[in-house]
């Protein structure tokens, strides 16, 4: 019924990269807003949930707007 489309490998490559980079975007928003200090938990734990939630686009909010509310612990 469904199957895997026929693709050409470079088609796959590319297709693995694009979410490879969504996924290290959010990866990487997660980690960085563990390891800082936003004056209270509420705000790291909003950030981190958003960049959980809305996979990219929370990631990439947070790298734009939430990393300079934190300081570096």
């Amino acid at each position: 019924m469904f199957g895997i489309p026929h693709l050409a490998l470079s088609q796959w490559a590319l297709i693995l990269g694009i979410v490879g980079v969504f996924v290290a975007v959010s990866i990487y928003a997660i980690w960085d807003a563990f390891h800082r200090d936003f004056g209270s938990n509420n705000a790291k734990l909003g950030w981190i949930e958003f960049a959980v939630l809305v996979p990219f686009l929370g990631g990439l909010a947070y790298l734009i707007f939430g990393r300079k509310r934190g300081r570096k612990i």
